[in-house]
């Protein structure tokens, strides 16, 4: 019986299990999204906000720098990139300074293809990814773009549609001239070649 096991194994041994869950903590303090497996970010949530805790308590603290450095350290326990590190205490601790727990949100976002699992995004509250972002800015700036209004404006898009034509159509009859040219001096050598062969052959046959 699982009795008094409160953690999930992950099929991983401890040192492992516990390599896995700072690498994580590591990249969704770092970008403040994650996608993982549903059980991984659900193993995950507990760890990383023990230590939002620990640098909010940090920060609370700060007159007192020996309390400010204690949580520094022990955090860098966990946390081995100074630079996340310092987003941490700089950044995202004072952003939940008012918030008593519950730092991050969990979202189901369907399943893996290949092994079916269940994958969810796990991010920090008040990021607020949207991963449609780039492609709705795109959107935003296609649409702004000022169209051509009034009588010049329409004249002006015809104009550069009927140069846009004449262009097209000067470059297929250049290419037509070019193609004629080519045939015709095929033709010709074709038929100088032809007679040089059959005027000894026709001369001998009458000389005979």
């Amino acid at each position: 019986m699982r009795h008094r096991v409160a953690n999930r194994k992950l099929g991983r041994v401890t040192e492992h299990r516990i390599a896995l869950l700072r690498s994580l903590s590591t990249d969704l303090l770092r970008y403040e999204h994650l996608e993982t497996t549903v059980p991984k970010a659900k193993e995950l949530r507990p760890y990383v906000e023990r230590l939002i805790t620990i640098a909010r308590r940090g920060i609370a603290g700060s007159p007192d720098p020996i309390r400010a450095l204690n949580a520094r350290r022990l955090v860098l326990r966990d946390i081995r990139d100074r630079e996340v590190v310092a987003k941490l205490f700089d950044v995202l601790a004072p952003r939940f300074a008012d918030r008593p727990g519950g730092y991050t949100r969990l979202l189901r976002i369907g399943y893996r293809r290949g092994d079916s699992a269940e994958l969810a995004l796990v991010e920090l509250v008040g990021s607020e990814f949207n991963p449609k972002a780039a492609a709705e800015k795109a959107a935003k700036e296609k649409a702004a773009k000022p169209r051509a209004s009034g009588v010049g404006g329409r004249l002006r898009a015809a104009a550069d549609r009927l140069r846009g034509k004449k262009a097209a159509e000067e470059t297929e009859d250049a290419a037509a001239a070019a193609a004629e040219v080519k045939s015709q001096a095929r033709a010709a050598a074709r038929k100088g070649s032809g007679g040089s062969r059959r005027a000894p052959g026709g001369r001998g046959a009458k000389g005979k």
